[in-house]
């Protein structure tokens, strides 16, 4: 269930990400000053609804991650651990928040507390993320190429933050999506000290 929850979450991700930069970006009359760009503010109503379902997927995932004792089990793995849950959870409230302010301009209050949000919640994630990256490779649980992307997960969820406030944000959030897809199969494919605890 977790990592299947991880791959749909991850390509539902992507595919967003590649609607809005290849079709949606380049048609839209939206101004990008408004909260909900380049979506209209009816659309965007269920564009929220739907990114929030594919936060919760995500946040299966991660959850999934923490659980199976791929990162360790010290203190940083269980706190990184956390950190990306309650960090993916905040990106899901956030998704909900935004429909409250859809027809405000990004200078609006409603908008800069939401934005706020989102940040605070990509910076938690980054850091869990980041901290059970680098708990994995000490564990040495997972093998091969799936040793590496919780850390290069977590790298780019700290990018992200940069990006936020670029042109490049939907881009830089279908890599992410790429980046849970790859966690969600690694989950799929567990080391075999793992197959006994992950239920894929």
């Amino acid at each position: 269930m977790y990592a299947l929850s991880a791959i749909a979450g991850g390509a539902a991700t992507v595919a967003s990400a590649i609607l809005a930069v290849a079709v949606v970006q380049p048609s839209t009359t939206v101004p990008d000053t408004m909260w909900s760009y380049p979506w209209p503010s009816d659309t965007f109503v269920l564009v929220c609804l739907v990114y929030a379902v594919f936060h919760a997927l995500v946040l299966v995932g991660v959850l999934g991650f923490a659980r199976s004792g791929a990162a360790g089990t010290g203190r940083a793995a269980r706190a990184g651990g956390l950190l990306a849950v309650a960090g993916t959870a905040v990106l899901f409230i956030a998704e909900l928040a935004s429909i409250l302010y859809r027809t405000e301009p990004l200078s609006a209050t409603g908008p800069s507390i939401v934005g706020a949000i989102f940040g605070l919640g990509t910076v938690l994630t980054a850091l869990g993320i980041l901290m059970t990256g680098v708990t994995t490779l000490r564990a040495g649980v997972w093998q091969d190429w799936r040793r590496y992307v919780p850390l290069v997960t977590g790298v780019w969820s700290a990018l992200l933050v940069g990006l936020a406030a670029t042109s490049a944000l939907a881009i830089g959030v279908g890599v992410y999506g790429l980046c849970i897809l790859a966690l969600g199969v690694a989950l799929r494919t567990p080391a075999p000290a793992t197959t006994a605890r992950i239920a894929a």
